[in-house]
């Protein structure tokens, strides 16, 4: 699952304490996904095309592809 889902691109869709799937840039060309808690937002734009860009806890930063749900 490399390709964002919709809700993933806009920024206002991702709050913190949301779970989330994401992709880290190592793991770009095999897909694999990360599951965790957002901590912080680092994209400052409203959309993004490949995902907006958030570090979980624990510190993994990495391009959400798909929203879970609340924590």
């Amino acid at each position: 699952m490399s390709q964002p889902t919709p809700d993933a691109m806009v920024r206002k869709n991702i709050v913190p304490g949301l779970r989330v799937l994401v992709v880290r840039k190592e793991d770009q060309r095999s897909g694999k996904t990360t599951e965790g808690l957002v901590q912080a937002i680092l994209t400052s734009a409203a959309r993004h095309t490949r995902g907006i860009k958030v570090r979980l806890e624990g510190g993994v930063v990495g391009r959400v592809c798909a929203i879970l749900g609340p924590a």
